[in-house]
């Protein structure tokens, strides 16, 4: 972007991307750190996922209010335009991120008391790789400004899709063959759930990052290949 006539613009400009990336290191940390609390039932780090949520919140709102004075003061255009406005769409995923982890971390007691398969912390946790990878890849992408990456990073949550569908098959499976699983299945059900949406986000930031870098929309049908409504358990 090229530099403009009043410095402070692009310190204005400089300070809400550095939110941006603020939010997407906490983010993925929230990720890494609820998942990790509930594969080893750590309620310490479960409730300081929680806490760091009160942190992401305050950040949204301090990008918000600098965005909209941005725009009152400076009336910005063409591509300063679209990137306060990305900032701005951004930032709602990345706080709702946070918000899915803040919801893993809080079913981190109710697993760690119940009879969970142990088998199932190797599905979960490499559901959570692929997600993780996509929460920290599409901040790092927007920063480097690579387009072409941030297309290929929102197809690959179709990766994710394929995962949850095969987690909630696996979850169905063992919550039909010992009835004593169900209420550990059930927790971790809606945990693999969370993961999945955090996959979604992630791509809706990629897409409004896309646009910010080149003014053009991706395709409005993205790839989706979360099968659950029609799945039933493995035999």
């Amino acid at each position: 972007m090229m530099a403009h006539t009043v410095a402070s613009f692009d310190e204005d400009l400089r300070q809400i991307s550095q939110l941006i990336r603020d939010m997407g290191d906490l983010a993925g940390s929230m990720v890494g750190a609820s998942t990790k609390a509930l594969l080893n039932s750590d309620n310490a780090m479960a409730q300081r996922v929680v806490s760091d949520d009160a942190i992401m919140d305050a950040r949204q709102r301090e990008l918000d209010d600098r965005a909209i004075t941005l725009i009152a003061k400076r009336q910005p255009m063409a591509d300063d335009l679209r990137s306060v406005v990305g900032a701005i769409r951004m930032a709602g995923d990345l706080e709702r991120i946070g918000d899915l982890a803040k919801n893993i971390a809080k079913r981190v007691g109710s697993v760690g008391v119940s009879a969970a398969p142990r088998d199932l912390s190797h599905s979960i946790d490499a559901m959570a790789q692929l997600v993780l990878i996509q929460v920290q890849g599409v901040i790092e992408e927007y920063t480097a400004g690579d387009a072409a990456a941030l297309a290929k990073l929102r197809n690959d949550d179709e990766r994710i899709d394929v995962k949850y569908t095969s987690v909630f098959r696996e979850l169905l499976t063992y919550m039909m063959e010992d009835p004593r699983n169900i209420t550990a299945c059930t927790h971790l059900l809606f945990c693999a759930k969370n993961l999945e949406r955090i996959g979604d986000h992630v791509t809706n930031i990629a897409e409004n990052a896309y646009y910010v870098l080149t003014g053009t929309q991706l395709p409005a049908n993205r790839p989706k290949q979360d099968e659950t409504a029609m799945s039933a358990p493995a035999a």
